[in-house]
């Protein structure tokens, strides 16, 4: 049950992901920047960039969508990626996967 509700719900916020860049033209250099959040940072970053996709997941599921959702936009992990536990996860009040471009600063 687990597994299948982390599948569903990445296979869902790639989808969110492909549409919208889909709608605002992203071209082959223009990429998603991922990052697990609290609910504070994703106003920021919700704030300063468009377009965004925010997702909140549950805190015992958020670290394996991320690492999934990664994986299936091929994009490397970062060292903070790497030293993530679902542990410091709970801990840091992670509760979103925000999606966004750094080329595309809100106006």
């Amino acid at each position: 049950m687990k597994e299948q509700s982390i599948e569903n719900q990445t296979k869902i916020y790639l989808y969110d992901l492909m549409n919208t860049a889909k709608e605002h033209g992203f071209k082959g250099e223009d990429s998603w920047q991922l990052s697990m959040v609290t609910d504070i940072e994703r106003i920021k970053i919700q704030k300063d960039y468009y377009p965004t996709i925010a997702t909140k997941v549950i805190p015992e599921f958020l670290l394996q969508v991320y690492n999934l959702t990664k994986q299936r936009l091929n994009q490397s992990f970062t060292k903070p990626d790497e030293g993530a536990n679902n542990r410091s996860v709970v801990n840091s009040e992670l509760s979103y996967i925000v999606a966004f471009n750094p080329k595309r600063p809100r106006t």
